[in-house]
């Protein structure tokens, strides 16, 4: 049986830094390959030193004595050192003379016939993240205890975040697309006392009952004695007296003015929590100075943030998730550059709602899900043609990884062929990109994330932690530490080291198959989880994925392992089509993309099962929910977690279809 993942699928469109972006950008962070190689050697070698130099652009009450102190698998980074998130990311703005600048600018879903928007500059932050602050301290909030957020994307949800920052009380933030139960679970690993919510919040032209959703999980939740509600659709709820208050009596009511805590390096930040295939979802902790800086860091880099230029960044992402609190929240406040928080879908009250906000803010940066991007190109051309893109510098991806035809349809029709894409690799437990592109830099090949960010010690390797050579698929480690990365998993320390630094003794891994091509390149080939041995041969989901999607008839594909007599595990492809292929015969469409996967890979990777869908289940944040796949692939009825499933509809007609 082989030992590496099959990796046959070639790309070789390979595309320069784009002069446009050169020409336009300003500055260039990181301006030539040479200089990322010098720059990226120093974090490696010298990580004390390295971002030692970049944490002193932060303010600290007291200096570090220490960077780094390593004694696996535990970190600590600016070991002795105090400062607070809040404060670098709102009052060192402020003291540097730009409170008047715009720092978050919102808008809201609903459309009638202007959108609602709101502006808040640096000044107007601190003083509403001040007075929610010492609204939380009225409620009995101490420094230490975890306050719970369960909230749409408005932009009290920052604030919030924000202010519990400024006074050292951890936030839990949980995506306010969940339902009761996951409230419950949250809450209660928490330990938290308080939550923070909405009425409701607008999806797609529905309100989403967020009151009501806390409601029934504190009914399970005897320790929790205060919620502190945001109007903002105006529905009808059930206000508990003693327990429940409205924000517009509360905090406008409280002072200004709070002064930030003095928080230790290593003070919990946030947990957030990330739900595994199987047990309960873990509560990943971030910590205060590490993170902050790594946030800042990367999306300074990665993004090539300018401010003085009138950047305006556009990350689609929801709050809820590891992405919205690093490159909506605590990567972009300290660099200076105005965030737009958006609360609704991104069809609504039409499918070119992005582009119409791209072109009415005059967004330079754009940073979105490979998901989104699929479901842009099933909605077809017409609908970014309609506005006027050309404000874009630069574009993103973030969430999974990127299929090659989706990059390539990306750069064409939302770049115009001018903007670099920066695919971005990382995960809530790395705080922020671990592999990625850097713009005006790193010339980049669909469907790879390039090379190491600074300070990633990134390497494929078998279980016994050997690198692998080029094109052999293995598993993608870390091998040294990095100042955003977690710090544990919250209240289990036997699950962190089994999750993380088990399987590859004395590395973190990643938990996804990854290759290096010749240039160095990392390719990620799918969750380890998702690999699917045929006949010996261990192929990555993703590449047949490509695979399938580089067919013009296919939008989007998921494909899972089934039980074969012969070869062990067969491949079952679920597939989206394109709207001009509707009409197609299902049975000589089958075929076609059959013998198209057979040259795109080999005669190994031909799909022994494909069926058509309108819809793939898929979680809130957009990632395909393979595991449910599989059960309907054999028949099966599943009865794994659907708490994160956004659309139930999805999974009921793949059930009702006929092979």
């Amino acid at each position: 049986m082989s030992d590496s993942i099959t990796s046959m699928l070639q790309e070789n469109r390979l595309f320069e830094p784009s002069e446009h972006f050169r020409t336009h950008i300003g500055p260039i962070a990181v301006p030539d390959l040479k200089t990322y190689h010098e720059m990226y050697r120093k974090s490696i070698d010298d990580p004390g030193g390295f971002w030692g130099e970049i944490a002193k652009d932060f303010d600290w009450y007291q200096p570090w004595e220490k960077v780094v102190e390593w004694n696996l698998p535990d970190a600590k980074w600016f070991v002795g050192g105090t400062t607070n998130v809040c404060a670098n990311c709102v009052d060192r703005q402020i003291k540097r003379g730009h409170g008047d600048e715009l720092a978050i600018l919102w808008e809201g879903e609903p459309c009638s016939p202007d959108p609602e928007i709101r502006r808040l500059t640096y000044l107007d932050l601190l003083r509403e993240v001040s007075q929610t602050a010492n609204a939380l301290k009225s409620m009995g909030v101490k420094r230490g205890d975890v306050v719970t957020i369960y909230m749409g994307m408005v932009p009290e949800l920052a604030i919030a975040m924000l202010a519990c920052a400024r006074i050292g009380a951890p936030h839990s933030v949980i995506f306010g697309g969940f339902a009761s139960p996951a409230i419950v679970d949250r809450v209660q690993d928490a330990q938290s006392k308080i939550i923070i919510t909405c009425d409701g919040s607008w999806r797609r032209g529905q309100i989403v009952a967020l009151k009501k959703n806390v409601d029934d999980a504190c009914e399970k939740l005897p320790e929790v004695k205060n919620v502190l509600v945001v109007r903002r659709t105006q529905s009808p709820i059930t206000m508990h007296a003693g327990r429940d208050h409205w924000w517009h009596d509360l905090v406008p009511t409280q002072s200004p003015e709070c002064p930030c805590e003095e928080m230790n390096s290593e003070d919990l930040l946030f947990l957030l929590y990330t739900s595994g295939s199987t047990g309960k979802p873990k509560g990943i902790c971030h910590t205060t100075a590490g993170y902050m800086i790594y946030t800042a860091q990367t999306a300074r880099v990665t993004f090539n943030l300018v401010p003085k230029h009138n950047h305006v960044f556009f990350c689609t992402a929801d709050i809820g998730w590891i992405t919205g609190h690093s490159y909506i929240v605590y990567g972009m406040l300290p660099n200076r550059v105005p965030t737009i928080m958006y609360e609704g879908a991104p069809n609504f009250p039409a499918e070119d709602r992005f582009w119409s906000m791209v072109a009415r803010h005059k967004v330079t940066h754009f940073y979105t899900a490979p998901t989104a991007i699929r479901a842009f190109m099933k909605w077809g051309d017409e609908h970014p043609r309609k506005h006027d893109l050309s404000s874009l510098l630069l574009l993103g991806t973030v969430g999974e990884p990127i299929n090659p035809e989706a990059w390539i349809w990306y750069h064409q029709n939302i770049g115009q062929s001018r903007c670099p894409i920066v695919d971005t690799m990382w995960q809530t437990e790395t705080g922020g990109h671990i592999i990625t592109p850097l713009p005006g830099c790193t010339p980049t090949v669909p469907g790879s994330c390039t090379l190491p960010a600074f300070g990633i010690d990134a390497a494929v390797v078998n279980e016994k932690g050997e690198e692998l050579p080029a094109n052999h698929g293995g598993l993608l480690v870390i091998r040294r530490p990095w100042p955003g990365m977690l710090r544990g998993i919250h209240g289990d320390r036997a699950r962190f080291i089994e999750t993380y630094w088990t399987k590859v003794p004395g590395m973190y891994i990643a938990g996804d198959g990854a290759r290096r091509d010749e240039r160095g390149y990392f390719w990620i080939m799918g969750r380890i989880d998702d690999v699917i041995n045929v006949s010996g041969h261990r192929l990555g989901t993703m590449e047949v994925e490509s695979a399938l999607v580089s067919h013009p008839a296919v939008v989007e594909a998921a494909v899972v392992g089934i039980p074969h007599e012969i070869k062990g595990t067969g491949i079952a492809a679920f597939v989206t089509l394109s709207p001009h292929f509707k009409g197609a015969t299902d049975d000589s469409l089958r075929k076609q993309l059959m013998e198209h996967v057979t040259k795109e890979i080999g005669p190994i990777a031909r799909p022994d099962m494909i069926r058509f869908t309108m819809l793939l289940p898929k979680t809130r944040s957009g990632k395909i929910m393979r595991r449910l796949l599989r059960d309907i692939a054999v028949g099966k009825e599943s009865t794994q977690d659907t708490t994160t499933l956004e659309d139930f509809n999805a999974l009921a007609k793949l059930r009702e279809s006929d092979e």
